[in-house]
């Protein structure tokens, strides 16, 4: 099971990626509108994409289900945090400031532990190409991708 390992820690080494990029969004002093529901928003358009690359068959729709809602129940936790930290940016402390990132960075680890063993189950009974797109997806996330072969 190694390779599953590597794409796992490429997964996380994206999680991670997000994890600094919302630290610059959420930097003392950086306040940036926050637009109601804007992860919930992203999250319908990633649901969408998904399904449609992974090629979600009808047997498989049952179990996708699942994990659309995971999607979206995460994508719901992250726009209530973060809407509550932009609504009181102007008077938080600098540790309101450090436990309000906190609790966004703790909704992201939540939010993958939660998807995981759903995502999983769903995996476990794709095709082998659904399989290779599914590791694709997650290895490059939304950027343009090669498919010819080629570890990167």
């Amino acid at each position: 099971m190694k390779p599953s390992s590597i794409q796992f820690n490429h997964a996380n080494g994206r999680l991670v990626a997000a994890a600094l990029i919302a630290t610059l969004a959420f930097a003392p002093g950086m306040a940036f509108a926050a637009e109601k529901d804007a992860h919930q928003d992203r999250a319908e358009l990633r649901i969408t994409d998904m399904h449609a690359k992974l090629k979600i068959t009808p047997a498989e729709e049952a179990q996708w289900a699942k994990v659309a809602q995971v999607m979206r129940d995460n994508a719901k936790a992250m726009d209530n945090l973060t809407q509550t930290r932009f609504d009181h940016a102007k008077t938080m402390t600098a540790v309101d400031d450090l436990t309000s990132y906190g609790e966004i960075t703790d909704a992201h680890a939540d939010g993958i532990k939660k998807l995981t063993p759903v995502f999983a189950d769903l995996y476990a009974n794709m095709t082998n190409d659904q399989k290779r797109e599914a590791d694709i997806l997650f290895r490059h996330g939304d950027r343009k991708h090669d498919h010819k072969g080629g570890s990167q």
